[in-house]
């Protein structure tokens, strides 16, 4: 005989569902009615038709997607009444959470991550904490959403146009897009961008990992002094490190340019390139040094049985199993060169400006717009950087046996 799970009891309609419903169209009622200049009738209005909604979905509707879509197709006709093409598109979001959470509510499903011993006060704090989670994910990410719509304003303006709030067409624009990847003050940035992340991503890369399997290693004397003087640079706060690089890596640009004879341009990129290059170890050093956590030292020291030499030892066997980690460390590091502006400011000249400089000028000289469609490309460059982060640490988990899939 199997003992199944127990059911969860579905809660009251009229003492639970359809208050916490109307609590929940007070809310969203006094921010609509705010915006259109009469709170009192929002709360009003919203209350009584959040709670209407949650009884007749929970009474009448069992099908979720049936609810949910008709909720929403409502909600559009209502938003398209009040406020056209952007009040539907606003309808529709709004009927889509107040249906969901009204289906939430009254089939029980609030409880469906708790154990079933819960209390109430335990099934309160669980989704209250999921709820600040959330709201901390909102706050942060708010500010991205609002630049992205507003890089395709079709006017030089930092603000949503009329036309843009009613979704009209000639209310968005690529102009800035094109600005960006026309203008020679856009393209130059760009370019020493891309020549001095990846070289100073390969510094970091090789020194980081380097000193990382090296701290590894249980018999090196004093590896902790050690681990906190090359991860310091991203402790100490930045503007102190930039003094301190700009006062070193002029005397040794000086001493190249005398003794070496190069051009001070190319000097300008060398001390840049080492600049950001401090700043990657750390990120290198940290993921190589979480990878190796698991790595079995048994198949180095089977590898030395064998006759392998330390080096390739070291790139057939180690190199295979941390490269998770070393690319990581890689993207980390490229990040934080291709977005860094206080160093370069310092250590750097007019020849090396790059694109976070540009942009740093751009806000601080001439407000343009173009700024805008700039961060939605950089945004979606981190973006598709960490997305190949995260894959690469679940194939990290999954080559040390610590995740089933």
């Amino acid at each position: 005989m199997s003992i199944g799970h127990p059911e969860i009891p579905k809660p009251s309609l009229t003492g639970f569902t359809v208050p916490l419903m109307a609590v929940a169209g007070l809310l969203l009622g006094y921010v609509v009615g705010t915006a259109k200049g009469q709170p009192l009738l929002g709360l009003i209005a919203g209350a009584a038709v959040a709670a209407a909604l949650g009884f007749v979905l929970a009474s009448f509707v069992p099908d979720r997607r049936v609810g949910r879509l008709g909720t929403a197709v409502v909600a559009a006709i209502a938003g398209f009444v009040m406020a056209g093409v952007s009040g539907a598109v606003v309808g529709v979001i709004i009927g889509l959470i107040v249906s969901w959470f009204a289906y939430w509510l009254s089939t029980g499903d609030y409880r469906s991550t708790v154990p079933v011993y819960a209390t109430a006060g335990d099934v309160l704090w669980h989704n209250t904490f999921k709820l600040i989670c959330g709201l901390i994910f909102f706050f942060l990410i708010a500010p991205i959403v609002v630049v992205l719509p507003l890089s395709f304003n079709a006017q030089d303006f930092f603000t949503f146009t009329p036309e843009m709030l009613a979704f009209d067409p000639e209310g968005y624009s690529l102009k800035h897009y094109r600005d960006f990847f026309n203008n020679p003050d856009w393209t130059r940035p760009l370019k020493n961008s891309f020549i001095i992340a990846p070289l100073a991503t390969i510094i970091s890369v090789s020194l980081g990992t380097l000193a990382a399997i090296g701290l590894s290693q249980s018999h090196v004397p004093g590896r902790r002094a050690i681990m906190a003087i090359l991860i310091s640079p991203m402790i100490v706060p930045l503007i102190i490190s930039a003094t301190g690089m700009f006062f070193f890596y002029s005397k040794l640009g000086n001493w190249m340019e005398g003794n070496l004879g190069l051009s001070q341009d190319f000097i300008g990129y060398v001390k840049v390139v080492l600049a950001h290059a401090v700043l990657g170890i750390p990120f290198v050093i940290i993921t190589v040094t979480a990878t190796l956590v698991g790595f079995d030292r048994s198949l180095t020291r089977a590898a030395a049985n064998m006759g392998a030499g330390p080096v390739r030892t070291f790139f057939k066997v180690q190199m295979p199993l941390i490269l998770p980690g070393v690319i990581s460390g890689g993207l980390f590091a490229f990040i934080t060169s291709f977005d860094e502006v206080v160093v370069v400011l310092f250590v750097g000249s007019a020849s090396q400006k790059t694109l976070p400089w540009q942009m740093f000028t751009g806000l601080r000289e001439q407000i343009s717009p173009t700024i805008l469609a700039v961060a939605t490309v950089l945004v979606t460059f981190s973006i598709i950087l960490l997305t190949t982060v995260e894959l690469l640490r679940r194939r990290s988990e999954r080559l040390r046996g610590m995740s089933p899939t």
